[in-house]
């Protein structure tokens, strides 16, 4: 089936004692066994939830994987999944990424024997000079957050491969609607579901997915050790935003070329970020994934602008997340990568006069009109100051 039809039907059909279109909410924690060593194969609900193994199931299929695993956010999911490497592992990582990843790594992960290099995945070299004799992971944005920089996922893989390193890549931007890593050779794919899969700022979420039987079975035991699972209201409230991600998806898409050619031309913006706009990059996303999504960033002429600017929107709140049907801002360096070191935020792009926005699915002429009165405004500011 299309995507399309995949994501609607999500649920239905499941239930085959009642018939029931949309799935039920199983709030049990505990389940009865038929007899002495006979289970219905669910026994605890931090194991199993009927309700979040439906979700599970469509989200593999989604992602054309092994199996799915749901969890209680989109950190849950990669510190679940960090759980496969050991003491004194090493993980080459995307240069620019997103600061709660970055807070992992760095303020725990490294005290338990982890270590991490970020690098610019777009270079190929660089990843092989990164690497040690203990690297046995690549963990890659793409595009990343939130410099839209885009990786060469089938490339970077297929290196991962030749060398046995555990490929993972952080499909949230994209989502398996526009691209599906997996098929690319990856080993693993992880979502913060609370964005686009959920797509109403109403749930938190993490999704894991696998490749192999193999790493099904690992993450598994993962999943039921660390604990870190999905609740059943939140698998259905997730099983309900994915009925509608195609629909939600190519109308944030749409809206956020719309608002590209916008600041493009606009006087107080001194350069904007999306996939797509990239010519180095286009032609590797249109060749691995079907869109470019509804997150794009800018950078602003002057700091002075920022303070005014967010203060003068209108309809785009200034909050962090992203991946909502309402737009939303957000200032990175305050917000969501604050725990990054100026030093390398600045060292890598994220500065000052970065502002990353999430498109939601609003009319684009109300955004662009947003844009421009807090814009003019903002540098009317900058000029007094």
């Amino acid at each position: 089936m299309h995507k399309q039809t995949e994501l609607a039907q999500i649920g239905n059909r499941k239930d085959h004692e009642t018939g029931a279109v949309n799935f039920p909410v199983y709030h049990s924690t505990a389940y009865q066994h038929p007899g002495l060593g006979r289970s219905t194969g669910y026994d605890y609900t931090r194991t199993a939830n009927p309700t979040r193994s439906v979700l599970e199931d469509a989200i593999a299929r989604l992602e054309e994987g092994e199996a799915g695993f749901a969890c209680s956010s989109g950190m849950a999911a990669i510190q679940t999944v960090m759980g496969l490497f050991s003491q004194g592992d090493h993980l080459i990582v995307s240069l620019d990424l997103y600061g709660g990843t970055y807070r992992l790594f760095e303020k725990v992960l490294t005290r338990y024997g982890l270590s991490f290099t970020y690098v610019d995945l777009r270079d190929l070299d660089a990843v092989r000079e990164a690497a040690t004799h203990r690297t046995r992971g690549i963990f890659i944005e793409s595009p990343t957050n939130p410099l839209m920089r885009v990786t060469d996922l089938a490339a970077v893989c297929r290196l991962a491969r030749e060398h046995d390193w555990l490929s993972i890549i952080d499909n949230t931007f994209m989502t398996p609607y526009f691209q599906r890593p997996l098929q690319l050779g990856a080993d693993v794919v992880i979502h913060s579901a609370t964005k686009y899969l959920g797509g109403h700022n109403d749930v938190l979420a993490g999704l894991i997915v696998t490749a192999t039987k193999k790493l099904s079975e690992q993450v598994a035991d993962l999943h039921n050790a660390l604990g870190a699972t999905l609740g059943p209201q939140d698998a259905w409230l997730l099983m309900r935003g994915l009925k509608t991600l195609a629909l939600r998806m190519e109308k944030h898409q749409e809206n956020a070329l719309a608002l590209c050619r916008f600041l493009e031309n606009h006087p107080g913006v001194e350069k904007v970020f999306y996939p797509s706009l990239f010519p180095r990059e286009r032609e590797v996303q249109e060749r691995q994934a079907t869109g470019s999504g509804g997150m794009l960033s800018f950078r602003v002429k002057d700091e002075e602008m920022v303070e005014t600017f967010l203060s003068s929107l209108q309809v785009i709140a200034f909050a962090e997340s992203l991946g909502g049907v309402e737009s939303l801002i957000t200032y990175p360096v305050t917000q969501t990568h604050a725990d990054i070191p100026e030093e390398i935020r600045n060292r890598v792009g994220v500065c000052p006069r970065l502002l990353r926005m999430s498109v939601g699915i609003e009319h684009a002429d109300d955004l662009i009109a947003d844009l421009a009165w807090a814009l003019d405004r903002s540098q009317v500011t900058g000029s007094m100051n």
